[in-house]
């Protein structure tokens, strides 16, 4: 399988995220999905994600679907699933964002997550220098929750189609970069 030198490093990563203790049940979840029903979970996972699970993307790498296709079209699709859910939740997140000044932002907040503060500054400073490239370039970091970043891109910018492209296409290259570049520094099996 083309992504499994990812897995383990996506599983450290991910032990501790969140301050939800149900968090590591989801993710277990999601790296245990398998056949066409765990793509349906990759797709969920990704979906809420972007509106409200500040967990790391990348776990969606850990997960052995065993699909009936070869190893390289299964790693297409679940970057492909995972990448429209992704967008489909940040229009989501834009829509809730745009109307209420991001509920999910300010639980963030008040939960003490300091990453927060950080990726609002590096989020609205993307934003205002290169527009949607700045969003899908922010959205492109390993490991930072994407949660935050939509939030905080959804005050400044009112086109949906194009604030979905953008997160699609962050989201994917995410994961490619991840998958690709960075699996040699994380195969620790």
């Amino acid at each position: 399988v083309v992504h499994a030198p990812v897995s383990d490093a996506a599983v450290a990563l991910a032990q501790g995220s969140g301050p939800f203790g149900w968090g590591q049940s989801l993710q277990k979840l999601v790296r245990e999905a398998s056949g066409w029903a765990g793509l349906a979970i990759i797709g969920v996972y990704s979906f809420l994600i972007a509106v409200a699970l500040p967990f790391p993307g990348e776990i969606v790498l850990a997960a052995e679907l065993e699909l009936p296709v070869p190893g390289w079209a299964e790693f297409a699709l679940l970057v492909l699933v995972s990448s429209v859910f992704k967008a489909a939740g940040s229009l989501v997140a834009f829509w809730v964002g745009g109307r209420s000044a991001g509920p999910v932002t300010r639980w963030l907040k008040r939960s003490g997550i300091d990453l927060v503060k950080y990726g609002e500054r590096a989020t609205v400073k993307a934003a205002r220098k290169w527009g949607y490239v700045g969003l899908a370039g922010v959205l492109s970091i390993p490991f930072f929750p994407d949660t935050i970043t939509i939030y905080a891109f959804t005050t400044l910018e009112e086109n949906y189609a194009r604030f979905a492209a953008a997160t699609f296409v962050g989201s994917a290259v995410r994961l490619l970069l991840v998958a690709t570049v960075l699996a040699p520094f994380f195969d620790i099996g």
